[in-house]
């Protein structure tokens, strides 16, 4: 099957922004505010809407060094964190009016990877080795989570209910670690193609993506099973970069040069949105926060806003 005979979404339903900036973007959050949100990068970048995301202004740091890579960034409420490398966490309690530095031990296994807001003074940091801590005392004391550090990962994600995946460094395996455990349990990945990245579905599912634009699913019932790999776009050269669930049955997958596709039977079928494949960045990132608001992050400061569904033509 050829590119050309994927069908094509017969709207567009993500606003392309471009924002003044050539640093990468990395993570967005809002907070309990649905207007309010943040915007995070490379070189110390922050950026704040007050629109929903439709506009965009650019916000300084008072850091002692321009150079930091913010990450990750998460809202509970009026209740933010910020973490970067090198060691950095920045913390919020008026919605990012201001931002206070959190001291971190030099004792901490690797530099701060993500971290996720989950309550009132209460936070849950990773590591890029692995590492998980948290804090419910607004981050003056950290408790490990895992007794041992997982190795270099790729990346780490978080499910809704507290589950992490983390993809090794090198793509050869992964590991989950679930709430009440003392360490992560590691998987060897299935096929001969390294692992890009990693998460959890809204329907049960982990999903997997693999080098060369390949996808995997696992059976619902058996996390440790997984569905034959397929390409969503056979005929494609470029790699799939990131998955999210917008609801549990829509499904969408983004990579190089623009490339988006989604799926809106939890798989099975997939479509294209071709309006977007004349975007001039790699887009590396799917944040659905609800299911009507959602953002792709790309690298030049190219930012998508999701306006709407979209249906096979």
């Amino acid at each position: 099957m050829g590119c050309s005979t994927i069908p094509s979404t017969s709207s567009n339903p993500w606003q392309v922004i471009t924002l003044p900036t050539k640093a990468n973007l990395l993570d967005l959050a809002f907070t309990g505010n649905s207007q309010h949100g943040w915007l995070v990068g490379s070189e110390a970048t922050l950026f704040e809407t007050k629109d929903a995301g439709n506009t965009w202004k650019q916000v300084g740091l008072d850091l002692d060094d321009p150079r930091y890579r913010l990450s990750s960034i998460s809202f509970s409420g009026d209740e933010g964190w910020i973490v970067g490398q090198p060691s950095l966490i920045l913390h919020t309690e008026d919605e990012g009016k201001s931002w206070t530095r959190i001291p971190l031990s030099s004792k901490l296994p690797g530099s701060p990877s993500s971290i996720a807001a989950i309550g009132a003074g209460s936070a849950e940091l990773t590591t890029d080795v692995g590492a998980i801590y948290k804090t419910t005392d607004g981050g003056k004391t950290w408790k490990a989570l895992v007794d041992d550090a997982f190795g270099v990962v790729r990346n780490i994600t978080r499910s809704r209910d507290g589950k992490y995946i983390a993809v090794s460094s090198q793509g050869s395996f992964y590991a989950i670690w679930e709430p009440g455990q003392n360490n992560w349990n590691p998987y060897n990945r299935n096929s001969s193609r390294r692992l890009q990245s990693m998460g959890f579905g809204l329907d049960g599912r982990l999903w997997m993506l693999e080098r060369g634009g390949q996808v995997q699913f696992s059976d619902p019932q058996n996390l440790g099973e997984w569905g034959k790999p397929f390409k969503p776009d056979r005929a494609a050269s470029w790699g799939l970069l990131d998955l999210a669930y917008r609801t549990p049955k829509e499904i969408w997958v983004a990579g190089g040069s623009g490339n988006l596709l989604s799926s809106v039977d939890g798989g099975k079928t997939w479509q294209k949105d071709r309006d977007v494949e004349n975007v001039p960045a790699n887009l590396y990132k799917i944040l659905f926060l609800t299911p009507e608001q959602g953002f792709i992050i790309g690298q030049n400061g190219i930012l998508l806003k999701y306006q709407g569904s979209a249906q096979a033509a």
